[in-house]
């Protein structure tokens, strides 16, 4: 059979509705992921032994479960602890900020500690508490260093919300998935999905490019 542009072209207001839940599901993750990310890295290099256990517990349990399984949990298990549904939504969006929150802790932990001790010393010897330090001095610095690689992570993690298929929301991904099988049309969907993904997602690498050039000169 002839390859069919027209299928493409008439699913696009659809298509582009999955779009814009994969972006939203994406961005409000990471922006969650990025807070509760920070409070885990502070509490690992605090200093007190039962804060950086708890926080290393915390990274080492979710970055060795699959994502899938996470998400899973949030959406079954939880509604049977709590005794009312989540939804997919909630559920999808809870399991990711969390989830990418161990991957993006290890990321803020290394931009801290990429600041030098003497500018924190220098904080303390100003007068400066720990958190004043935290705040002015090595955060802000921590995050120049590290936004390459928080957002490299963003685009992993949207990748990655095309597995919300297993809650039923529809995702890009999933929308394309609707189409083909209505349509019988399941090459042209999936090339345009990939070409779509691939668009994405190797701009926003050559974007990251860019940025480590910049803070490298």
């Amino acid at each position: 059979m002839a390859f069919d542009f027209g299928v493409i072209f008439d699913s696009l207001p659809f298509l582009a509705e999955g779009l814009a839940l994969s972006f939203l599901l994406t961005l409000l993750a990471a922006a969650g992921g990025i807070v509760l990310a920070v409070i885990l890295a502070l509490m690992r290099l605090s200093g007190y032994t039962a804060l950086a256990l708890i926080s290393a517990a915390y990274v080492n349990f979710f970055r060795s479960m699959p994502l899938i399984l996470v998400i899973f949990w949030f959406f079954f298990l939880v509604p049977l602890l709590i005794g009312r549904p989540v939804g997919g939504f909630y559920s999808a969006l809870i399991a990711f900020t969390l989830f990418e929150a161990a991957y993006y802790s290890e990321i803020i932990r290394a931009g801290i500690q990429s600041v030098s001790r003497g500018q924190v010393a220098a904080g303390y010897a100003t007068g400066l508490t720990y958190g004043q330090t935290m705040r002015f001095i090595v955060l802000p610095q921590a995050f120049r260093n590290m936004t390459p690689v928080l957002l490299t992570q963003g685009i992993v993690l949207f990748q990655d919300t095309s597995l919300v298929f297993v809650v039923a929301l529809r995702d890009f991904m999933t929308a394309t998935t609707i189409v083909a099988r209505n349509e019988g049309r399941l090459i042209e969907m999936y090339l345009f999905a990939a070409a779509v993904y691939f668009v994405i997602c190797f701009s926003g690498s050559l974007y990251v490019r860019r940025l480590q050039g910049k803070f490298a000169r």
